[in-house]
């Protein structure tokens, strides 16, 4: 197991971060979330760091190390690569502290993110838009930091990690109680390590699990390969999460912590953020609803095992989404839910073809969402790409059989195929 160093180092720099932050971040809420509590049987607590004025946790590392800058620090000024978050705090911080900051951000941040950035520093960040990744944005920032200014590591950094886990001595304050289990977000493993380090040296019984993105599984990687690696195709569509390699310093933590892993696939990460919008009335960016989405309420995909009656604080890590994405939330939530279906489908070059595919095929909750047909005049039948959504997952079989039955030859279009993915 090797020596504690990691954590036990770790652990001793959180109390001190407790007190730098206080009157600076918000002590967000800790909620009984009804909805989740009754699809698991276990009571689901949510400590709401998308209410903190930044809209996520990311301020509580940043200002952390920050403020611990001298004077001569200070004066150069830092500079940090975010995927929109970290940029925030950095930005929320430089504005606090009075220090000159530079946000490298890829190009792929929301635009959301990118116009906080620039109005939580009032007029002391300056913003850089560099390559499509975080990495690349990091690479960036590097270059930046050599030339003099101090980086702000989003999270492989101990002063950075200490400052996120302040989140979760907070929630346990706020409790009144220990849980049993405690559910991370992982990106780049900050807050994971953070957590794991206060919670090892504190409550050492407590259930940790860390839940990665299925496109950007950067911890498990190097779980298994016994060393921090770099993933080279990578889903940026969780973008607060999206993290090529995760951090020495962050890994070495998270593997003394013996913590458990999870993967979710970013379709129900989609169905979640969508239930905790229309039933809990909470805006959560995919990162938000990573943690919440693995819990086992009898859902689609993979889940953690959790004992009915356990007591579980899950972490609500951000609420910055971009209100243009929720089509693309939508439709990746059906796509996962087996309820949204493309196909190719041969029409007869006749009279009336369309109406007996409507008429004959689709089902009485099915519905057209996707339709494109050239007519070929010197042909028998033309291809037509269509797009249905199904009443519920079950009625996908009779679907099936109505096609063949109709006579005409039909093709799914495959979840893996590059054709889907321009579809979706």
């Amino acid at each position: 197991m090797g020596d504690m160093s990691t954590l036990t180092d770790l652990a001793a720099m959180i109390p001190d971060a407790v007190v730098r932050l206080q009157g600076i971040v918000r002590r967000t809420p800790v909620q009984l979330d009804e909805r989740l509590t009754d699809a698991t049987g276990s009571e689901i607590w949510l400590k709401r760091e998308d209410l903190q004025p930044v809209r996520s946790y990311k301020l509580r590392g940043a200002y952390n190390l920050m403020a611990q800058l001298d004077e001569a620090e200070r004066e150069a000024g830092v500079v940090c690569a975010s995927a929109g978050n970290h940029g925030q705090g950095v930005a929320y911080s430089a504005a606090a502290l009075g220090i000159k900051a530079t946000v490298v951000v890829p190009h792929t941040t929301p635009r959301q993110k990118r116009q906080r950035i620039v109005a939580l520093g009032q007029g002391q960040v300056e913003l850089v838009l560099h390559g499509t990744t975080y990495d690349e944005a990091s690479d960036e920032a590097s270059r930046l930091a050599a030339e003099g200014k101090v980086l702000v590591p989003a999270f492989n950094d101990a002063r950075t990690a200490a400052g996120q886990a302040t989140l979760v001595v907070e929630a346990f304050e706020q409790l009144g109680f220990v849980p049993d289990v405690v559910v991370i977000p992982i990106g780049g493993g900050g807050l994971v390590s953070g957590a794991s380090a206060w919670l090892r040296e504190n409550h050492p019984d407590v259930r940790i699990i860390g839940v990665e993105p299925d496109g950007a599984p950067c911890v498990a990687a190097a779980i298994s390969a016994g060393r921090p690696v770099t993933l080279h195709d990578i889903d940026t569509f969780v973008d607060g999460a999206a993290v090529r390699r995760v951090g020495e310093f962050t890994f070495d933590a998270i593997r003394e912590a013996r913590i458990e892993l999870v993967r979710v696939p970013e379709g129900q990460i989609c169905t979640e953020m969508l239930d905790m919008y229309q039933t809990d009335g909470i805006i959560t960016e995919p990162a938000g609803a990573l943690a919440s989405a693995a819990l086992p309420t009898g859902g689609v995909g993979p889940r953690v095992q959790i004992h009915a009656g356990s007591r579980v604080l899950v972490i609500v890590s951000g609420g910055n989404n971009d209100v243009s994405r929720y089509a693309e939330i939508v439709e990746r939530s059906l796509i996962h839910e087996g309820r949204k279906r493309y196909f190719l489908v041969d029409f007869p070059q006749r009279p009336g073809a369309l109406r007996t595919f409507l008429d004959s095929v689709l089902g009485p909750e099915d519905d057209i969402t996707y339709f494109e047909y050239v007519k070929r005049s010197n042909r028998e039948t033309g291809p037509a790409l269509v797009g249905v959504e199904l009443g519920t997952p079950g009625d996908y079989q009779f679907l099936l059989q109505r096609i063949d039955e109709c006579g005409m030859q039909a093709e799914e279009v495959a979840y893996d195929s590059p054709f889907f993915q321009f579809l979706t």
